[in-house]
């Protein structure tokens, strides 16, 4: 799931240790501008508090990556002799005489080698690295630029890829954070930039992962032809039809009286019948938010509501009636009640008080419609959950999963382990992690920082609350047994509190590491001392106390826990070196004689404890495959993630056949972290994908995963073959649902966090709710699906892009609008454009939405249709509020 392309791609679990390798002469412009023999002589002298805070303020930093072309230089035996060659450059505006002081930074995967005449790096752990002074180092002249080249694992294809927050330090000072790396908000965008990145330029040597790669560069030229094939040659009249959409689309509608309409301006007049007045209170509030109100007018409509159970229809089924007299909504359950005003809502168009008249038969494809955030790497803030919850709640989402533990941050405060927020919530900069974490993924030295954080009982439980007024499920996770550093670190810490109080029983009571490990190992993001140690009795006492805790915070807010998500990754070659770990196996009366089993232990003695809690497993495909069935409760729920070109759907359906509930996450699709497109300036990792937009996810059919091959390619937009006819579905066998992601790396606000998001989670919710009459049926048979292969015709493809058009153009033209109401910032498409015979041409892939060009630097203008243009020309769309825009791109001239 949250593994990175650069760890999927091979997987190493080598300590990677940085090489000093020495430069030729000749390569010496690499390193410093100025030549040795002309440097000024300069008197150095140990770095002060002053001087630190000096090259912090003046030490000019920036970051190029030269080429994913890999080199003789690579490391041969680390994947597969896979790297990217990237440079820092370091310019000093002032003097700097100080010796002694050095600069820990974030990479995105370790350094294997470098060369620098006066600077040294190695890799720390993680992302983190450490930059020292060399014996020989000269100091700064004022305006030297001395020069970091380097080679690092894998490819960097993105301009995010890169770090901020740079940090120079030195024995007995302060740590500072050089102000050249430091994020700032892009006012036009709202999303965080780094000044400090220099751009991707190269189309063969820096966009490419490889000579393979066939990834094309989405310019505003490929765009405009792309949006062209999609709207341009099907000009529709849809603003009738738009007003009519209902998303996710209802499983039945029929229209009454020809397109006949009734106002609700005068509001609704609420009849409860046997609905409680909590159960649909905030779908209530989302149709006065939208200006439809509930009214107690004589001549309000009638709006009545009722609860007539069915047994034969799914969890929130409902039925809506809109006529001329009134609207009735009628649910299997309260839940359907609440989907069903729900979409009523959906038919809203902001600024008009008409609604059509129509009959609703609705019920869910998916049980489970889920969205994951994580909050872990980069804390996201209270406010922008209860903003999703009711953006997810409108669109009929159901399951919230909340990643609130990982190696770089711990999220809920547990009353009874202080130390877990106290520590593992925080980032600053401290070596010894006393008192919070080193600062992983460029966290900065400021604990206050917004990456920083955690829920307090009383937020945590004010967001169950709030999930539960909109009928969702809230299920945690606390990533076990790897991916565990915060608590591993806010654990030892624990101990050597209590040891210096002398109170050994307490201090080894929940203690998460065996100090006489000396195993080498790396995890998928680098670390060497992230994994529970899952020989040791304190760490089940640990699970047992904090989930005993979480069940009770879960009890007191009014949403039982009953269903909990481990996790389950592991670390491989974690424990080997292990003393308990070797005793534990020598032992032998857990079943356990291989320590490649004890992952597995791990996880379903973990099960076992939740079971004895009366809350059910969950957990990602990777770990939970190696458990035994039979060790396992009987209700498992196993997140999906494998990447359908790597034969994703073969796990898929073992775990599917095992009969678990599996919720497909694959990555193709639902990792909403990835870029939209396939730009440098598009930000997020892709090991999977280089361009999910909305209308990828859109075309997503998760009952059939192998038939995506007949249309959807590699990560190197290659074509592959998907082999069903080895692992195929038992017959009848179905998945519980869908879960989009977001994996938070490098996603450090909440504004970036709702750019990645929306509008995918519409997306997401159409795929959840509603079966597309275009989908390609499962073959329990088995069969081979390829470019060759023709099961999803082009009758269906059709079918695909007219409803396509009509989704795009719903949101473009009625749901950003409501996006905007409720300061949802959704990512603003990038415009299509070409200059043809001296004149502007552009589109956009959401009409409704503003486009704007600019001439040569000039006034932005609006683009109303073709225009005579001469000089440089950019193009951008803008929201319909106007208070935010797009990516600004080139135009250019048509060939």
């Amino acid at each position: 799931m949250k593994k990175r392309f650069l760890a999927l791609a091979i997987a190493s679990s080598l300590t990677l240790m940085a090489c000093d390798s020495n430069t030729p002469a000749s390569e010496n412009s690499v390193n410093s501008e100025t030549k040795q023999a002309e440097h000024p002589l300069i008197a150095l002298h140990s770095a002060t508090e002053k001087d630190v805070k000096a090259i912090a303020e003046s030490l000019q930093v920036k970051y190029q990556v030269l080429t994913n072309i890999p080199s003789e230089q690579c490391n041969k035996d680390i994947a597969d002799g896979l790297c990217f060659e990237a440079e820092i450059a370091f310019t000093a505006t002032k003097a700097i005489s100080a010796k002694d002081w050095r600069i820990h930074f974030s990479q995105i995967s370790p350094i294997q080698s470098y060369e620098s005449d006066q600077l040294s790096v190695k890799h720390l752990n993680g992302d983190l690295h450490l930059l020292t002074l060399k014996d020989n180092f000269t100091g700064f002249a004022q305006g030297e630029t001395k020069r970091l080249r380097f080679r690092a694992q894998y490819w960097s294809l993105a301009e995010s890829d890169a770090m901020p927050n740079y940090i120079v330090s030195a024995d007995n000072s302060k740590a500072h954070v050089i102000e050249s790396t430091k994020p700032y908000i892009d006012e036009e965008t709202g999303l965080e930039m780094l000044s400090h990145v220099v751009a991707i330029t190269d189309h063969e040597k820096q966009f490419k992962r490889n000579a393979k790669d066939k990834t094309q560069w989405l310019n505003s030229a490929s765009l405009y032809q792309r949006n062209a094939e999609m709207f341009d040659s099907h000009k529709l009249a849809l603003q009738p039809t738009i007003a009519k959409q209902i998303i996710p689309t209802p499983k039945s509608v029929t229209y009454r009286d020809n397109g006949a309409t009734v106002d609700v301006a005068k509001g609704l007049k609420l009849d409860l019948g046997n609905v409680s007045q909590q159960g649909v209170d905030a779908a209530l509030a989302r149709l006065a938010d939208l200006s439809v109100n509930i009214s107690s007018a004589k001549d309000a409509l009638p709006l009545v509501l009722n609860i007539a159970a069915d047994d034969s229809k799914p969890i929130g089924s409902y039925h809506l009636s809109v006529t001329a007299s009134g609207i009735a909504v009628e649910g299997v359950d309260e839940t359907g009640v609440f989907n069903g005003l729900m979409s009523l809502a959906s038919l809203v168009t902001l600024g008009s008080n008409s609604l059509p008249l129509l009959e609703v038969v609705d019920e869910p494809h998916y049980a489970f419609r889920g969205m994951l955030v994580d909050v872990a790497r980069n804390f996201h803030s209270k406010a922008f959950i209860l903003d999703l919850l009711d953006q997810m709640a409108a669109y009929k989402l159901n399951k919230l999963h909340l990643h609130l533990g990982d190696d770089e941050g711990w999220r809920l405060e547990i009353p009874s382990l202080p130390e877990l927020t106290q520590i593992g919530a925080k980032r600053c900069f401290d070596t010894q992690e006393q008192n919070c974490l080193m600062p992983q993924l460029g966290a900065g030295v400021d604990e206050n920082s917004s990456v920083n954080g955690y829920y307090s009982v009383a937020d945590y439980q004010e967001i169950l609350k709030a999930a539960t007024a909109r009928h969702i499920q809230v299920i945690p996770s606390l990533d076990m047994p790897g991916h565990s550093r915060s608590s591993v670190k806010a654990m030892t810490a624990r101990y050597k509190k209590y040891q210096a109080q002398e109170d050994e029983a307490k201090a080894k009571q929940f203690l998460l590491d065996d100090f006489d490990d000396t195993t080498k190992y790396s995890s998928v993001q680098f670390y060497g001392d992230n994994t529970i140690n899952v020989c040791l009795e304190s760490s089940y006492d640990f699970v047992i106390e904090v989930m005993t805790q979480v069940k009770k915070i879960h009890a007191e807010a009014g949403q039982p826990l009953t269903r909990y998500h481990i996790g389950a990754d592991e670390t491989a070659g974690a424990w080997v070196d292990s003393p308990a770990c070797k005793a534990f196996v020598a032992n032998n009366d857990k079943g356990v004689t291989d320590m490649k089993e004890l992952g597995a232990y791990f996880i379903e003695r973990v099960a076992g404890i939740l079971s004895d809690l009366d809350i059910e497993t969950a957990g990602w495909s990777d770990g939970m495959e190696h458990t035994r069935k039979e060790n396992m409760p009987a209700i498992v729920q196993a997140n999906a993630w494998d990447a359908l070109f790597w034969g994703g759907h073969s796990k898929v359906h073992g775990l599917a056949n095992r009969d678990w509930q599996v919720v497909i996450s694959s990555p193709d699709a639902l990792y909403f972290d990835f870029p939209y497109e396939a730009d440098p300036k598009e930000h997020g990792y892709y090991w999977a994908s280089r361009q999910t937009n909305t209308e990828k996810v859109f075309q997503f059919m998760p009952d059939n995963l192998p038939v995506h091959a007949e249309f959807w390619f590699d990560r190197n937009e290659n074509p592959y073959e998907a082999d069903d006819t080895k692992t195929p579905l038992v017959s009848g066998t179905r998945f519980l649902g869908i879960q989009g992601q977001l994996w938070s790396e490098n996603t450090r606000t909440d504004n970036t966090v709702e750019h990645k998001v929306f509008p995918r989670l519409l997306a997401l919710a159409e795929r959840a709710w509603h079966l597309a009459d275009w989908a390609v049926p499962y073959n329990y048979q088995g069969a081979k699906y390829s470019q060759d292969t023709n099961a999803f015709t082009s009758e269906m493809q059709q079918q695909r892009d007219k409803q396509w058009r009509v989704f795009a153009q719903t949101l473009g033209q009625k749901e950003f609008a409501k996006l905007e109401l409720a300061n949802i910032d959704y990512r603003l498409p990038t415009v299509g454009a070409i200059i043809k015979a001296g004149k502007l041409h552009a589109n956009i892939a959401f009409p409704g939405l503003t486009i704007e060009y600019q001439v040569a630097d000039g006034q932005w203008q609006r683009y109303q249709g073709p225009v005579e243009v001469t000089g440089d020309v950019k193009v951008r769309s803008r929201s319909l509020n106007g208070n935010r825009a797009g990516r600004t791109t080139s135009v250019k001239q048509a060939g």
